[in-house]
């Protein structure tokens, strides 16, 4: 056999190894890698080692390595040289902030519109971003006029869409993101934490958050997270409205709705 028939032979070889049984067109290699990269994102802040890894992605420990080397080596995961454990890597975070929000926003959308038909009110998503969330997406009847919230940061324990966030967070990092004063916006706004801490507790109980009027003080609402992989919060999804149209009475109905609806969003997200 001649040198470029054996170096055909070769790379045949090569691909036979990598694609997925049945020509789906989809290169094993690759969705090896991309499953070590998810399972590097799922278990920051602290990371993990590659025998445990290998472990959670059904790979052998040689093969798991060396992905991880060649992620590495491209700065989309980093190891740390003392425990030798590996998290998300510089290169993904600048990926991820050059993405930017019209994908969730693109698939969010649909629900927001069906959730503020379903109930005649405004919904919202809001981002978690580094100090707390900004409102990204929002749906409001067309025949109400209701304030706009887009592009808009809140006091995170003057709002359900606040409330929502801290309620899911490690404790930890909930009360690092409140280390200010707790400002009082209207009369009800809760600014005492043992309280705050209570409510959170109750927010994680029944699925949601709720504000009566906490930080202007005809509006009311309710929030529930839409959760990563892990049972993190990485947005939150709200119905709100001016209290003679959701009184406490409805933050149940709502509640569950916002529930569903945060669901239905992180569903939606898996497959990214």
């Amino acid at each position: 056999m001649d040198s470029s028939k054996a170096n055909n032979a070769a790379q045949q070889g090569t691909e036979s190894e990598v694609d997925q049984p049945g020509g789906s067109g989809r290169v094993q290699a690759l969705e090896r890698a991309i499953a070590l990269l998810q399972a590097v994102a799922d278990s920051s802040p602290d990371g993990e080692s590659v025998t445990v890894l290998a472990a959670r992605c059904g790979l052998n420990r040689a093969t798991a390595w060396r992905l991880l080397f060649t992620l590495e080596a491209h700065a989309l995961v980093d190891r740390d040289p003392h425990t030798n454990r590996y998290s998300i890597g510089f290169a993904m975070a600048r990926m991820a902030s050059a993405a930017g929000f019209d994908t969730l926003v693109r698939r969010a959308h649909g629900v927001l519109e069906k959730v503020s038909e379903q109930t005649g009110e405004t919904a919202g998503l809001a981002v978690v971003q580094r100090l707390g969330l900004t409102y990204i997406d929002e749906v409001t009847p067309p025949v109400i006029l209701s304030a706009k919230w887009l592009g808009r940061q809140v006091p995170l324990h003057a709002t359900s869409t606040g409330k929502a966030l801290l309620a899911w967070l490690p404790q930890a990092e909930a009360e690092a993101l409140i280390v200010e004063r707790l400002v009082a916006y209207t009369d009800t706004t809760v600014t005492d934490r043992v309280r705050l801490k209570g409510e959170l507790a109750e927010a994680r109980t029944r699925g949601f958050s709720v504000c009566a009027g906490e930080l202007e003080r005809n509006l009311y609402g309710v929030s529930a997270p839409v959760l990563d992989r892990r049972g993190r919060p990485f947005a939150v999804m709200s119905i709100w409205g001016p209290q003679d149209r959701v009184p406490r009475e409805r933050f149940p109905d709502l509640g569950a709705l916002a529930h569903g609806a945060a669901e239905d969003i992180a569903a939606a997200l898996q497959d990214l």
